[in-house]
């Protein structure tokens, strides 16, 4: 009878897609001694259709330094920011704004995010994207 694997420990990377830093990669795993290169190389191989993106992965380390990679969907906040073009939000949101999100897009970003998010329902989807957008000083266009 196989004896399952004990989680030592799990955490979260976000790197970019095709492309992780083996220096980032070895900051947050080296203490873990899970094989860096090995955790690298199905990242990379993972997300290379992906390139550009800013990509979530969840690493779980096994108690025999063996790992599990689950891929995630990029922030909300790196999405809103792709689809107007900015560098960063506001540095007063509520008070700035850098740009304006259309419905077109909102819808997008939402149904992208949909598998991460708390919900199945895109309406709420939008909501919850919207009030990031909200906080990073970008308004959502009424139509």
């Amino acid at each position: 009878m196989a004896v399952p694997k004990k989680i030592i420990r799990t955490l979260t990377i976000e790197l970019e897609a095709g492309n992780a830093s083996m220096v980032e990669l070895g900051k947050m795993l080296g203490p873990t001694g899970v094989n860096i290169r090995q955790v690298k190389t199905e990242f990379d191989d993972s997300t290379a259709g992906r390139r550009g993106d800013v990509v979530p992965a969840v690493v779980t380390v096994f108690d025999d330094r063996s790992h599990a990679l689950r891929l995630k969907t990029p922030p909300t906040a790196f999405l809103i920011r792709k689809a107007l073009g900015i560098k960063s939000g506001a540095r007063r949101p509520g008070h700035d704004s850098v740009g304006e999100l259309t419905l077109a897009q909102l819808r997008e970003i939402a149904e992208r995010k949909l598998p991460d998010l708390n919900t199945d329902d895109l309406a709420a989807a939008m909501r919850t994207v919207a009030g990031t957008a909200r906080s990073m000083g970008v308004s959502v266009a009424d139509r």
